[in-house]
């Protein structure tokens, strides 16, 4: 089967932690229900153009089996009747990179490959949008699904598809990544339908370290006489019982705050188990904004 998905990504792989992913925009519905496709410990695929979306599963079987990326390419394309109108582009585990824009791609159209990445686009502005992702995903810093979408920004600023903007999505896997570490779907967010929907799935990813990213110790602080007033006093507005000595943290407020950062699906960054006596900054952060606390 394929589908005409006009569009620019990023398909690349982080060797640091063993992680894999595919960022995309496009004039399209839901591009991200076609494009992206990644496994663990695998590789990851991006499929445009007029995409076929069988290069998917078909492609990381062939990964897992041992092929590289080129072999992948190679034998997807290969007597395939649609390949000149096909984009394609594949990492794989050992650090392999091959990509395919096929003449008759509507333009601009083309790929550029790197070190563990490849930018492909069509109907694309020009060659910027690709040269400016490329320049974003080297230079930024951080996990890479920071790294992804700050190359998917930076295409966007550039021109990114020239027909307008409608859908943005990334995926990220990793060994455990998932929640509760059961699958490798680190992270995998859409914005399917919108007017700026670049800049609302960074919001997205920014949310994902927010509710699903782990503590570090550099990142607490010690629940002080001022943290704990203004927590209690944000707990008796929400209707939780806490004792009356207020600036104190005592057991039943850590109980109550317990409570309200699982309503606040905040228990990745509190743990009653843990360190009860301090609070992820990033969180706090969250909860100042949130609910107007008066805390630095």
């Amino acid at each position: 089967m394929s589908i005409c998905v006009n569009t620019f990504s990023i398909v690349a792989s982080d060797p640091k932690d063993n992680s894999y992913g595919v960022a995309v925009a496009s004039k399209f519905l839901a591009v991200g229900s076609i494009v992206s496709w990644a496994k663990s410990e695998v590789g990851a695929i991006a499929t445009q153009a007029h995409a076929k979306i069988a290069f998917g599963p078909d492609g990381l079987q062939m990964l897992e089996g041992g092929r590289s990326a080129s072999e992948v390419l190679s034998a997807l394309i290969f007597d395939d009747p649609g390949a000149e109108t096909r984009q394609l582009a594949i990492v794989d585990a050992h650090g392999g990179v091959a990509a395919h824009t096929g003449i008759k791609c509507h333009e601009w159209a083309g790929h550029l490959i790197g070190d563990h990445f490849s930018c492909q686009g069509n109907i694309l502005v020009g060659s910027e949008t690709l040269e400016a992702m490329e320049t974003s995903f080297v230079s930024t810093e951080g996990e890479l699904s920071d790294r992804l979408i700050a190359a998917l920004e930076a295409g966007d600023a550039a021109g990114g598809d020239s027909r307008g903007k409608q859908s943005a999505a990334i995926l990220v896997v990793k060994p455990g990544g998932g929640y509760g570490g059961d699958t490798d779907r680190y992270l995998d967010l859409r914005v399917d339908d919108h007017q700026d929907p670049v800049s609302k799935l960074s919001r997205l990813v920014e949310m994902h370290h927010l509710f699903f990213g782990s503590t570090v110790a550099s990142d607490l602080v010690t629940i002080d006489e001022q943290i704990a007033t203004e927590l209690q006093l944000l707990l008796k507005r929400q209707g939780y019982d806490v004792v009356d000595v207020i600036g104190v943290w005592n057991e039943a407020s850590k109980q109550a705050f317990w409570s309200f950062v699982g309503k606040e699906n905040l228990e990745e960054r509190w743990n009653i188990e843990g360190d009860t006596d301090s609070i992820d900054v990033v969180a706090l952060q969250y909860l100042k904004q949130k609910f107007n606390l008066d805390v630095t």
